[in-house]
């Protein structure tokens, strides 16, 4: 370093410790720098200010992983918020402390950190598939007991259970009569829950108490009627098929078998929590207030994270490190002498930068989308996507009727938009949104790099409002305690963000189960008019010879 480079002290603070507050204002004020630098970007630092937080557009959410990235940042700003309720005070006050005292001093302020969004999006993309669903979970148990985590679980064995009875059901004693008499009670059980629901819903206007009775009505009435009673069993015989009957009464069963098995993992989980330490217990003995700043600490905090997600601590630690390094390295060689309030968690590895800024990786490296070599995720969509359109093509030059092909056709597009819609409007879409969700999700089915909830979504900003703020209104709902599970989260279905996330969840969810039923039970029923489901492979042949044939002629 020559004469005339500046100098950076770096400040750990520990983001919720007021003894950090006090050691940045009496840094600042005893060493009167001629810049202060915050861990803070554009966006952070307009929020402090009390700026109100940007919208999230519609062009936004069909980037594509904009509500992933916004659960990632909801599920970072819970963590540091119940940390700021656990020590009493605000996360970020040192930052804010550090500004104030600036700008009441006249010394510049720079903000050194990458752009939240950036970092979030790095953060969310560099996370495994395993880690992403350890994020979303570790936001449900947020709010809920983890013994439901056993009962959803449950819930997903059972749709994965219920085609595989259908199809092979006979062989473990699974006889028509009891899937007609399953029908049956699902089909009353469906019917009182809608009919009882909305007879409450207008005599209470109390959504949580219908849900309670439509819920009871659909499990009570609808075991009497069916297996109880068989009250149904002539009327389902006569009016619905074979394949209605196999495939909703085998669905039955599944849904029922895998909540017995999300019972015992339920149990389980149980006595596991009731067991071992609460969140609040562990976190209590392992940051002492007196010891938040301390760096064995810290540094035992970032690497239980770095173990967590070796990915997302590179994103969101490591690169962290290297950016900010490299704006203070930039103001030194200006010859400014800075003070840089950071986390505690980053200052050893700004500090080793700083001392040797020529292992500094190239700023243009940690920021942008890094381009993989082979673009797998497209290489397979484009895949899926061709063996769809092969599929149909073939067929159709094996000399299968287009009758058949335009009800195979319009089946796939009937049963994915159900689902999609269906559960859009569960999450509470509007019928627009819900219906554009719908009418896509047969293409998307067929191409991964769509969802039909990035287009419900779109449609849904079109009537709502959502940004960064509501973050800070679900943090406060997932800090109650008192207000029951249910009335908990309709309020969170109040808040503009959570309604949109799960709308966009809901429907994908809805047309990847509509996808996977239709290949289980729709597919097999309509080739039964083609020979069967072993006469297909023999088709799609005939087709590929006739088509080489067709291009062969053209050629010569």
């Amino acid at each position: 370093m020559s004469e005339s480079d500046g100098s950076v002290r770096v400040v750990g603070t520990a983001h919720v410790s007021a003894e950090s507050v006090r050691e940045v204002e009496e840094t600042i004020e005893e060493e009167r720098p001629d810049v202060v630098a915050v861990e803070l970007d554009e966006g952070r630092y307009s929020q402090m200010r009390g700026e109100e937080p940007e919208d999230l557009t519609a062009g936004d959410l069909l980037e594509g992983n904009t509500v992933f990235q916004f659960l990632a940042y909801w599920m970072l700003s819970y963590v540091q918020a119940r940390m700021g309720d656990r020590f009493d005070i605000q996360p970020g006050a040192e930052m804010l402390a550090a500004v104030e005292t600036a700008e009441d001093l006249g010394i510049e302020l720079a903000l050194v950190d990458r752009d939240i969004q950036e970092t979030i999006r790095r953060f969310w993309a560099r996370m495994s598939l395993f880690e992403k669903l350890r994020v979303v979970g570790s936001l449900a148990f947020g709010i809920t007991d983890p013994r439901i985590g056993g009962v959803v679980f449950g819930l997903l064995v059972g749709i994965v259970l219920g085609p595989i009875l259908g199809i092979f059901g006979g062989a473990v004693g699974v006889t028509q009569p009891l899937l007609v008499g399953l029908t049956g009670s699902t089909l009353v059980g469906l019917v009182s829950a809608y009919v009882l629901s909305e007879v409450t819903l207008r005599v209470l206007d109390d959504d949580v108490l219908a849900l309670g009775v439509a819920g009871a009505s659909a499990i009570v009435v609808g075991a009497l009627a069916g297996v109880g009673l068989g009250l149904t069993d002539a009327l389902v015989t006569q009016y619905l098929g074979d394949f209605v009957i196999t495939a909703v009464g085998s669905m039955t069963l599944g849904l029922a078998g895998g909540l017995v098995v999300g019972a015992v993992v339920a149990a389980a989980m149980g006595l596991v929590v009731d067991e071992g330490e609460s969140a609040d217990e562990e976190m209590e003995e392992l940051l002492d207030p007196d010891e938040l700043t301390d760096t064995d600490v810290v540094t035992a905090m970032m690497e239980e994270f770095r173990e967590f997600s070796p990915g997302g601590a590179e994103a969101l630690i490591d690169e962290r490190d290297a950016y900010i390094a490299h704006n203070l390295v930039e103001l030194r060689e200006q010859g400014k002498d800075v003070v840089a309030i950071v986390g505690a968690g980053h200052q050893q590895g700004i500090e080793e930068y700083l001392a040797h800024p020529e292992r500094l990786p190239p700023k243009s490296s940690l920021t942008g989308q890094k381009e993989r070599l082979l673009p797998w995720g497209k290489i397979v969509a484009v895949g899926i996507t061709a063996a769809f359109v092969a599929f149909f093509v073939l067929l159709a030059m094996a000399g299968v009727e287009d009758r058949f092909l335009l009800e195979l056709f319009g089946a796939w597009f009937v049963v994915n938009g159900l689902f999609a819609a269906g559960l859009a409007r569960i999450a509470g879409a509007r019928w627009p949104s819900a219906l554009v969700g719908g009418s896509v999700a047969w293409l998307t089915s067929v191409n991964p790099l769509l969802a039909p909830g990035w287009f419900a979504g779109y449609v849904e900003l079109r009537y709502t409002t959502v940004n960064v703020g509501d973050i800070d209104t679900l943090n406060a709902l997932l800090d109650d305690q008192e207000t029951p599970l249910v009335e908990l989260v309709g309020q969170m279905f109040e808040v503009p963000l959570f309604k949109l996330i799960m709308i966009v969840a809901l429907t994908n969810v809805g047309s990847f189960v509509a996808s996977f039923l239709f290949a289980l039970y729709v597919l097999p029923a309509f080739f039964g008019d083609i020979g069967g489901v072993a006469a297909v492979p023999d088709l799609l042949i005939e087709g590929a010879r006739n088509s080489a044939r067709t291009v062969w002629g053209w050629v010569a």
